[in-house]
């Protein structure tokens, strides 16, 4: 994983609430178990009209400016639904490295944090400031600042958020589940060897050797 420390992108709002791990990727392309390949579905109902192929000009996503955008602005409980890792590997894919939201589905906001994706929670009423700047002319920039915690908007106005202390430790260092168990092998090695020496008989693979 990449690591998180700060983050400046291009803001796409998305003023929908209860959006659910269906509308990010929907069903029908959940074809694989791999990470990659979902970038080009997310929210495929709602980015294509009936064809499935034309854009929809109306959706955020296809409006001009927002080609690069890799900050989701979303509204209550998004990510809901199923708990489908695919949502956040197809917003990962597609370009996504932060999504702010008054608040998020539980699954769905840690399968961020493993997912590259930096889920932030501000306080509804700063969501809605943050609508209003976004929705007020062409598309703007938003800062992201992990290690002081804050989202600062163009002409400096910031928002501070909160983060649970290990998670922010494994997004500064690039680290995912995974990852945070290797960080730690010299220490998973170092009790191997003292619990294969107290008790042989829980290792028999050695014992054989």
């Amino acid at each position: 994983m990449e690591k998180f420390i700060t983050h400046e992108g291009i803001a796409v709002p998305l003023a929908r609430t209860n959006v659910n791990t269906d509308d990010i990727v929907p069903a029908r392309f959940l074809k694989s178990v791999r990470r990659t390949g979902f970038g080009a579905h997310l929210f495929a109902n709602w980015r294509f009209l009936e064809d499935g192929k034309t854009p929809d000009p109306e959706f955020p996503l296809n409006r001009p400016g927002y080609e690069t955008a890799s900050i989701l602005l979303a509204g209550e409980n998004f990510g809901c639904g199923s708990s489908r890792e695919h949502a956040p590997w197809a917003l990962r894919e597609y370009g996504f490295r932060c999504i702010i939201a008054p608040g998020f589905a539980d699954i769905f906001h840690n399968n961020c944090f493993n997912s590259d994706i930096l889920p932030v929670t501000l306080e509804p009423s700063a969501v809605e400031t943050l609508f209003k700047t976004l929705e007020s002319g062409t598309p703007a920039t938003l800062s992201v600042d992990l290690p002081a915690q804050s989202v600062t908007v163009p002409g400096g106005q910031s928002f501070p958020f909160e983060i649970d202390p290990f998670k922010k430790n494994a997004m500064l260092e690039g680290l995912d589940n995974i990852g945070w168990s290797l960080s730690h092998k010299d220490e998973i090695l170092a009790y191997e060897r003292r619990r294969s020496e107290e008790a042989p008989w829980l290792f028999p693979e050695k014992t054989a050797n």
